[in-house]
């Protein structure tokens, strides 16, 4: 896989977080876990409870290692969501994302939730919340969520 970074900008990868001085670019030659700083989620921007969802997967994806309290608090949050949403669109995203959790494939679960985040968006009235672009928080403030 070969990803190019712009300058300043960051990686996480398999639980590091990585910042270049410069444009580069990286091949990662082995299986890895990363997300790009653009889809990256600070826990203050959680204010949906689909975007609380995407915290938590990026959580599970951005430690590196299996967690139970991690689990546990996915499996809270996405049956909260069953009960209270109706919309269908919703529920088979929270049911698909959970089996993309239960196999290990939290990259895809979070771009199954970003796939999901306009339609709450609608639903809830919040259009400027239908995109997880977030501005870049501080390293400390991501580190601490490593």
């Amino acid at each position: 896989m070969h990803i190019t970074l712009k300058a300043n900008e960051k990686i996480f990868i398999n639980g590091a977080v990585l910042k270049v001085d410069r444009k580069t670019s990286v091949e990662l030659m082995n299986d890895a876990v990363f997300l790009l700083e653009a889809h990256v989620m600070v826990e203050r921007d959680a204010t949906t409870p689909l975007r609380q969802l995407y915290f938590i997967v990026q959580l599970m994806l951005m430690e590196g290692r299996e967690r139970p309290e991690n689990r546990a608090m996915f499996a809270r949050q996405s049956a909260a969501m069953a009960e209270v949403y109706e919309d269908p669109a919703i529920l088979d995203g929270i049911a698909k994302v959970g089996e993309l959790v239960e196999r290990g494939r939290a990259f895809e679960a979070l771009k199954a939730i970003r796939a999901l985040l306009p339609v709450e968006a609608a639903l809830t009235g919040r259009p400027h919340e239908a995109t997880v672009r977030i501005k870049p928080a501080p390293v400390p403030l991501l580190a601490e969520a490593c």
